[in-house]
Parts: structure tokens; sequence; C-alpha cells
């Protein structure tokens, strides 16, 4: 850990620059399979549902921004590289070869809900080890994630 003033005990910092490290190795994969959709969608509905997933990748790197900042600014290191992200993504593998875009928008459905799904537990767990502002970080990006996970979801059809 780097030398800080934040007040938080060393412990607890590094628990939470674990937590948020965790969290950007799958911001990272969750924002390149974002791409991975966007480039390789095809149908009737392309144009829009190209530029959602690009928009989703965006906020995804904004994820991403925000947790390693966070993780730097706890006296922490921020392993946000390539490499890093596809060792500890807890994110399943993005299937390769489709194209239709209701089987991206179900994949990318799966991968958003798996990762907002991780970002509450992990509201819990910085506030039980006793940090609020990680916790309220991850809540604002689990709200994030929620609204683009709405908007994906809102191309496939009402059954």
């Amino acid at each position: 850990m780097q030398p800080t003033r934040n007040t938080l005990s060393e412990n607890i910092r590094a628990q939470s620059v674990g937590l948020l490290n965790k969290h950007l190795a799958a911001a990272i994969d969750l924002q390149a399979q974002m791409k991975q959709a966007h480039w390789n969608v095809r149908g009737p509905g392309f144009i829009a549902i190209h530029m959602l997933f690009d928009k989703v990748a965006i906020e995804a790197a904004g994820y991403a921004d925000l947790i390693a900042e966070r993780a730097g600014g706890l006296g922490g290191t921020a392993q946000g590289t390539v490499q890093n992200a596809a060792e500890r993504t807890f994110l399943t593998r993005y299937p390769f070869g489709i194209a239709n875009e209701k089987d991206h928008v179900f994949a990318v459905s799966g991968a958003l809900a798996a990762f907002g799904e991780s970002t509450r537990d992990a509201i819990t767990e910085a506030a039980t080890y006793g940090d609020p502002e990680t916790a309220d970080l991850f809540t604002g990006i689990s709200r994030g994630v929620d609204q683009q996970l709405w908007l994906v979801e809102s191309h496939m059809a009402p059954q």
C-alpha cells in the first residue's frame, strides 16, 4: 500500500482495494464484451442495438475508471491490465460466432446481470468491514448497471 492520509485503517483499505480490483477486472471484461457485441451484431434492429452496445461499453469503461481511481485513492494499486482482467474476471466468457441480435442481447444481458449482482454483493461487503465510501461507489455503479440492463432487455420480445 502507498502512504496516504486517508483515515481508514490500512486493513480496511487493503480489503477495499482487493474488492475493487476484483471488480476492475470484471469491468474491463464487461467493456470488452460490449465491444464484441457492438462489432458483431446483425439483424433488422442493427443500428439501434449497435449504438446501444457502444453506449453500454462506454458506461463500463466509466465503471472501470471509478473503481481504479478509488483503489488508487486508498493507497492501493489498480490492477487494470488486460492480462489481469482475463485471469481474474468472474464473468462468463462471451460467445464467439454469434451474429443474431437476439443472441447478442441475451449474452449482453447475462454479463450485465452478473456484474450487477456482484456489485450489489460488494456494497454489503464494503459496508460490513467499514468502508461506506466504497460501498457508495458500488451503489452508484449498481444503479447504472441496472439501467443499462433495462435498456438492453427492452430489445427482447415480451413473453
